[in-house]
C-alpha cells in the first residue's frame, strides 16, 4: 500500500511538473510570437505617380536600428509629414503611396519609411509600439538634420503606427500635429487577438497564458505592455489631434479610437467612418479623407521659412 502511495505521489508530482513546464513553455511561445512580423515587399512606388523621391536611411533615436525609406518632395515651403505604418505592413501599405501622392500634389513633403523588422529596415523584432517609438523619433531627427523646422513637421500614423505616434509625441514636444488613423487605446486588450492571429494557439486557450507572457516579454524583450496605453498618453498632449476610425473595423474596434479622442484635447476632432474596415477610410472615401487631413494640418502647421 505504501509503495502504491509513493508511486501515485511521484506520478502526481511529474504531472504537475509537466503542466507547469508546458504552461511556461507556451507562455514563452506566446511572448515570442507577438514580437514577430512578416516582412513584406513594397506594394507601390513613387515612380507610379511621377513623384520626385530620394532614397534615405537614418538611425532610430536609440541608434540601435537602421531605417530605410523615401523622402518625397512637394513644395519646399510646405510642411513635411511623417507616415508611420502599422504592424506587418510596409511604408507603401494600406494605400499610403496614393495618399502621399495626393498630399504631395497639394504641396506637402512626405517621409515614408519602414519601421524596424519591416520592409527593408533593420531589426528582427516588433514590440507593439514600445521600441518603434524610437523609430518615429529617429525620423523626426532625420528631418531636423535636413534643416526642416519642427514647426512644419506633422505625423500621420496608421493602426499600430498611429498608437506608436501618440506615444512618441510625448517624448518630442516639438512635433506639432498628429493624425491617428485606427489607433489602439490600450495594447493589453489586443494581445490575445494578435496572439491568435500570429500563433497556432486557439482563441479560447490564449488568455490563460497572457499574464506570464507579458512578464516574459518585459524581461526578455524590454516590452512593458502596461505603458502602451495611448488613451492615457494623449491626455498629456497639449494640442488637438485628428482621429480617424472605421466603424466596421474588425481588427481594432472603433471604440478604441473614440476613447483616444475623448481623452484628448477638447479641440480635437474625430471622423468615425461608416461601413469601413481597418485603415480603409482613405480607400473608401479618398477625397473626403484628404480634405479632412489637409484642413487639420493647415490649422496646426506653419509654412517653412527659409
Amino acid at each position: 500500500m505504501r509503495v502504491m502511495k509513493l508511486r501515485l505521489k511521484r506520478v502526481v508530482s511529474v504531472g504537475i511538473l509537466l503542466v507547469v513546464t508546458a504552461y511556461f513553455g507556451i507562455s514563452y511561445l506566446v511572448a515570442t510570437g507577438i514580437t514577430k512580423a512578416e516582412r513584406k515587399e513594397q506594394e507601390d512606388h513613387p515612380s507610379a505617380y511621377g513623384l520626385r523621391y530620394e532614397e534615405v536611411e537614418f538611425l532610430s533615436r536609440e541608434e540601435d536600428v537602421n531605417l530605410k525609406g523615401w523622402y518625397l518632395s512637394g513644395k519646399r515651403e510646405m510642411p513635411t509629414l511623417i507616415f508611420v505604418h502599422g504592424i506587418g505592413s510596409v511604408r507603401t501599405g494600406d494605400n499610403a503611396m496614393e495618399l502621399a501622392a495626393r498630399l504631395i500634389y497639394l504641396g506637402y513633403n512626405v517621409l515614408l519609411f519602414d519601421l524596424r523588422a519591416h520592409g527593408t529596415s533593420g531589426g528582427d523584432k516588433v514590440s507593439g509600439g514600445m521600441h518603434e517609438q524610437q523609430d518615429v523619433l529617429g525620423a523626426f531627427d532625420y528631418l531636423m538634420s535636413r534643416g526642416i523646422s519642427s514647426e512644419t513637421i506633422g505625423i500621420l500614423g496608421f493602426s499600430m503606427g498611429a498608437a506608436t505616434s501618440l506615444l512618441s509625441v510625448l517624448q518630442e514636444p516639438e512635433i506639432q500635429a498628429l493624425v491617428a488613423d485606427s489607433p489602439y487605446a490600450d495594447v493589453s486588450e489586443l494581445i490575445s487577438q494578435e496572439t491568435v492571429r500570429k500563433t497556432p494557439f486557439p482563441g479560447w486557450l490564449v488568455p490563460a497564458f497572457i499574464p506570464t507572457a507579458k512578464l516574459i516579454a518585459d524581461k526578455l524583450y524590454g516590452i512593458d505592455v502596461s505603458i502602451l496605453v495611448p488613451e492615457q498618453a494623449v491626455t498629456r498632449i497639449s494640442y488637438p489631434i485628428l482621429v480617424i476610425h472605421g466603424i466596421e473595423d474588425t481588427r481594432i474596434p472603433f471604440d478604441h479610437g473614440v476613447r483616444v479622442y475623448e481623452a484628448s484635447s477638447q479641440e480635437s476632432k474625430i471622423w468615425l467612418v461608416p461601413g469601413v474596415d481597418h485603415v480603409d477610410a482613405f480607400l473608401t472615401y479618398p477625397d473626403e479623407y484628404v480634405e479632412r487631413v489637409d484642413d487639420y494640418l493647415k490649422s496646426r502647421l506653419q509654412p517653412q521659412v527659409r
